[in-house]
């Protein structure tokens, strides 16, 4: 199959998720509106992550980048989940694209993983797509707001 095709169906997978499956999610204005720049300038190169990511801010609620948001991933968050279909744990940093550095477990939220993890709560699952069509699922452990 082209590399086109396979992007669009993996697209539609991301987006053809049951609502009902995806759990609530909340993000702050000032990072709603940088993401969903970065979602759209990152369109051409990454088309599949970025739909993602911008269907996860179109379905977030929003709230004042004054809101306390304790136990929500966010920009800076340091996040504790697990894979679970592996079980493996893993702690990583949610950054920007130009931060990121996979060795110092800082990633970016212009990844699959990262677009998954922006609004969730400890204790929330979501299953997502990734480029490659496989399907994955993550459950949040702990999120630990930047000092």
């Amino acid at each position: 199959m082209p590399p086109a095709c396979r992007v669009r169906m993996t697209v539609k997978n991301m987006i053809n998720l049951s609502r009902k499956q995806l759990p609530p999610i909340k993000i702050r204005q000032a990072d709603s509106e940088r993401l969903a720049q970065l979602a759209e300038a990152a369109a051409e190169t990454a088309p599949a992550t970025a739909e993602f990511l911008a269907e996860e801010i179109e379905r977030a609620t929003v709230v004042p980048d004054t809101a306390p948001l304790a136990g929500v991933v966010g920009m800076e968050s340091e996040v504790i989940f697990r894979d679970d279909a592996t079980g493996v744990q893993k702690q990583v940093t949610l950054v920007y694209r130009k931060s990121a550095d996979i060795e110092a477990g800082r990633i970016s939220v212009l990844t699959p993983i990262g677009a998954a993890l922006i609004g969730l709560s400890a204790g929330q699952a979501i299953s997502f797509a990734t480029p490659s069509g496989e399907l994955k699922s993550l459950t949040v452990l702990e999120v630990h707001q930047p000092n």
